[in-house]
C-alpha cells in the first residue's frame, strides 16, 4: 500500500514540484507549489464540484429528512428503510461527497512527505525519486519571493490559511442552514448542526496548529489549496442559486 501511494501520488508531485521549479522563471520553489497545487485541484474539480452539489442537495431535503426522522422516531429500521428511499426518489448519495473530502487530506500527506524530505537534506536533490525527463536543478532556494523561508513555519500563511478556511466552512454551513442557533433546550437538539459548529472552529484550529509547526512550504500549498475550494465552492452555489430561480 505504501509502495502504491509512493509510485502514484508522491512521486508525481515530487516530480511535478521539481519540473516547475525548473521551468518557471526564477528559480522560486514558493512558486512551483502555488503552480502544482493549482494543477491538483484543478484535475480534482469534478470531484470537488459533485461534493458541493451533494452538500447543497441533502442541504435541500433536509425539512423531508427531520419529518421522516420524526415519524418513525422510535422505529430505527423503518427509519432507515426511509431514509433510503428518499435518497432514491431524490437522486441524492449522502455519501457522495466522502472521497472528495479525503483526497485533499491524502494530498496533503504527499505534499508534507516531500517537503520534509527535501528540508530534511538542507534542499539539496539526490535524484533518486525524479523521473528521466526531470532534470535535478542540485539545490533548491527555499526563499519564496526572496521573502518568506519556506523550511521554516510562517504564522502569516499559517493565519491566512485559517482564516479563508473559516469563511470557506462558515458559507457551507450557511447553504446547508446549519448556522442558525441550536436550540439547547430541546428535549433532541440537532447533532448535526452541534458537529458542524464545532468543525467551523476545530478545522481552523488544525490549520493554525500545522502552520505554526511544519515548514511554510506546507501552509503555502494549504493556502493555494483553500483559497481554490474556496473560490470553487462560491461558483458552484452561485450557479445553484440561479438554476432555482430559473
Amino acid at each position: 500500500m505504501l509502495e502504491i501511494f509512493h509510485v502514484v501520488i508522491y512521486q508525481p508531485i515530487y516530480n511535478s514540484l521539481i519540473f516547475f521549479y525548473n521551468t518557471l522563471p526564477g528559480a522560486d520553489f514558493g512558486l512551483a507549489i502555488i503552480v502544482t497545487t493549482l494543477l491538483l485541484k484543478f484535475l480534482m474539480i469534478p470531484l470537488s464540484q459533485k461534493q458541493i452539489e451533494s452538500q447543497r442537495k441533502m442541504q435541500l431535503i433536509q425539512p423531508k429528512i427531520k419529518e421522516l426522522q420524526a415519524k418513525y422516531k422510535d422505529k430505527k429500521e423503518e427509519q432507515t428503510k426511509a431514509l433510503l428511499e428518499l435518497y432514491k426518489t431524490e437522486k441524492v448519495n449522502p455519501f457522495a461527497g466522502c472521497l472528495p473530502m479525503l483526497l485533499p487530506l491524502v494530498f496533503l500527506l504527499a505534499f508534507y512527505q516531500v517537503i520534509i524530505n527535501i528540508s530534511k537534506s538542507h534542499f539539496t536533490l539526490h535524484g533518486a525519486d525524479l523521473y528521466s525527463f526531470v532534470a535535478n536543478p542540485g539545490v533548491v532556494n527555499h526563499l519564496f519571493f526572496s521573502l518568506v523561508d519556506l523550511s521554516k513555519p510562517s504564522y502569516v500563511l499559517a493565519i491566512l490559511s485559517a482564516v479563508v478556511l473559516y469563511f470557506q466552512m462558515k458559507e457551507m454551513m450557511s447553504t446547508q442552514g446549519m448556522d442558525k442557533k441550536i436550540d439547547w433546550s430541546a428535549k433532541e437538539p440537532d447533532f448535526t448542526a452541534i458537529m458542524s459548529r464545532q468543525m467551523l472552529y476545530v478545522g481552523p484550529g488544525m490549520t493554525l496548529f500545522i502552520g505554526f509547526t511544519f515548514p511554510a512550504a506546507l501552509s503555502l500549498y494549504w493556502f493555494v489549496s483553500t483559497v481554490f475550494a474556496f473560490v470553487q465552492q462560491r461558483v458552484v452555489l452561485s450557479k445553484s442559486e440561479k438554476d432555482k430561480k430559473v
